[in-house]
């Protein structure tokens, strides 16, 4: 384990093995974004520490631009590279090791420090497109159960390639950004015609999104041996979903107006490299046998428990789901694989979302959708109210870490509040 000078809680989500990396401004000046990085609640302006020459040492610092990190977005720092990231990350875990020369400078701390409480943290990549997968097959399965017949719940393509649908990547928002009750087309049960107003069945969805670190060219594909060089690091994904719009949109081409309204992601991109001791096989996928292009070799899976709360407008909570990122059939290299088979060129900031992870059991399911059975089951919460789906005022929080001897890799939360559709 390592140990900081900065005071890091014995469960916190960012310790001096972590470095996560995002984009904030302090609470004083809203409107001056810059890059940072987080070691137990205290964050770092790595701007700050470029200017005060602390990663002066990097062989190729020359070619660095000067303010990589003075930006509104991690897309250029990412798009200097792994050798620069790995550099930068080892870097502040020497400065800011127990008793390191840094702790003694008062004077360069004033302008490094800051209290996370007192910061304000923005989307961290300028996002080109979004792609969402369905790559769960408890969530696949039961969702087959429900909206078709039971004993052949998995399309026949499903075992065969990750399925996957273009989203919209201009709702795409940071965490705690309030969510509008989205507004469209239903059709109640037992209608024959639709009608319009608000979403009367708004869910949530659990999922873990990879942000893009590196580019293909159009026409050029990514291999799955290749996969995670083009892959920067992970965020927590709640992909919003508005049920009974979706149910009547969805045939013949797949989500719309039911998802395009916000999808909420954590603030910090948590890197493969803080990851890799997480690392677990997947799945047996021979049966059927999947294409040679879809194979992998080594650990591709992650062990990460993520775990979704509900909060009433009074501040009261329940955790309704309680899964992992392991139970994914489909990982990140064969998705990425998959996406660029055919040649699609991937861009720096891109996101991908994994897909609601469920696991074997109703406490793990990572929808309410699922956790209360299209609303057959309703989740009764501490104030005595019940859910079928999200209530207006509802705050649903999504957290996440990974945990191993001693040392704990989190996220940091991931959050949205409920408000009330616009009025028609």
């Amino acid at each position: 384990m390592l140990k900081s000078w900065l005071p890091v809680a014995p469960n916190s989500d960012f310790p001096l093995e972590n470095i996560p990396f995002g984009i904030f401004s302090p609470e004083s000046a809203p409107d001056e974004l810059r890059a940072g990085t987080i070691i137990g609640n205290t964050v770092i302006d790595l701007q700050e520490l470029l200017d005060l020459g602390y990663f002066d040492d990097y062989e190729n610092f020359g070619d660095i631009y000067p303010f990589v990190f003075q930006s509104e977005c991690l897309n250029d720092f990412i798009a200097e590279g792994k050798a620069f990231t790995r550099f930068v990350r080892k870097q502040i875990q020497t400065i800011f090791a127990a008793g390191s020369d840094l702790e003694k400078k008062e004077n360069e701390l004033d302008i490094l420090l800051y209290d996370a409480d007192e910061v304000i943290m923005h989307l961290p990549v300028m996002i080109g497109d979004y792609t969402d997968f369905y790559s769960s097959r408890q969530h696949a399965t039961n969702v087959g159960m429900m909206f078709r017949d039971p004993a052949n719940a998995l399309l026949p393509n499903w075992l065969h390639i990750p399925v996957g649908y273009h989203g919209r990547a201009s709702s795409i928002v940071v965490s705690c950004t309030d969510v509008v009750r989205p507004l469209g087309q239903r059709l109640p049960q037992g209608a024959e015609v639709p009608v319009f107003g608000a979403s009367q069945l708004l869910d949530f969805e659990l999922e873990v999104a990879f942000i893009v670190g590196a580019e293909n060219a159009m026409g050029e594909r990514v291999s799955t041996a290749d996969a995670e060089d083009y892959i920067f690091g992970l965020t927590l994904f709640n992909d919003w979903s508005a049920r009974d719009i979706q149910a009547w949109e969805y045939v013949p081409l797949g989500p719309f107006l039911g998802k395009n309204f916000a999808s909420s992601m954590s603030a910090w991109v948590v890197t493969l490299d803080a990851l890799n001791e997480f690392r677990v096989a997947g799945p047996a996928q021979t049966d059927p046998q999947i294409l040679p292009y879809l194979e992998y070799e080594g650990k591709k899976h992650f062990d990460i428990a993520l775990e979704v709360a509900i909060q009433t407008p009074a501040g009261d909570e329940k955790i309704v789901s309680n899964s992992n990122f392991k139970n994914m059939y489909w990982n990140m290299v064969q998705q990425l694989a998959h996406h660029t088979v055919g040649g699609c060129p991937m861009r720096i900031g891109d996101v991908c979302a994994s897909g609601t992870i469920s696991g074997d059991t109703p406490e793990s399911y990572g929808s309410m959708l699922e956790i209360t059975w299209r609303g057959s089951k309703p989740i009764t919460m501490p104030d005595g109210t019940e859910r079928k789906f999200i209530n207006d005022g509802d705050t649903v929080v999504m957290r996440g870490f990974a945990e191993k001897d001693g040392v704990r890799i989190g996220f940091g939360d991931v959050s949205g509040k409920i408000l009330p559709a616009l009025p028609l």
